[in-house]
């Protein structure tokens, strides 16, 4: 499979957006400033309006910054669909999880994110699903 080039804005802001979930602090110019988030996680559903609302929302969830060690990148007609996976640690405990955020682009930013969470996993239960699952591909 051939890879398609991307166009340079979407590229610099899933960067951008890779590097808010690594730090917890969002570049300026990632989010425009009523910034909507829709966040599902497994059996719930989370909202916020504005960046400091989509930022609070975030360290509720993730409050250590971290590290996202896969993403794929594919671009839609109105942005981006970023798949990654992030690993971090809380207070003691190492933490790892599965995403998907659908990003809307406008001029001042990202508008609208919607994402769809696995779960946060600490250490058991990655050792839970190694013992039951072989994976294809990481």
């Amino acid at each position: 499979m051939q890879a398609i080039a991307l166009d340079s804005r979407t590229k610099l802001l899933s960067e951008q957006l890779i590097e808010y979930f690594e730090t917890g602090a969002p570049p300026d110019g990632l989010f425009a400033d009523d910034v909507f988030c829709d966040l599902t996680v497994p059996h719930w559903r989370l909202q916020a309006q504005g960046v400091a609302g989509l930022v609070a929302l975030r360290r509720a969830g993730h409050p250590a910054p971290g590290s996202v060690v896969r993403s794929r990148l594919d671009e839609t007609a109105t942005g981006f669909v970023l798949e990654f996976e992030e690993r971090w640690e809380d207070k003691g405990t190492s933490w790892y999880a599965r995403e998907i955020a659908r990003a809307d682009v406008g001029e001042d930013g990202i508008t609208q994110l919607s994402v769809y969470c696995t779960g946060d996993w600490d250490a058991a239960r990655r050792a839970e699903h190694a013992a039951a699952v072989t994976l294809i591909r990481p």
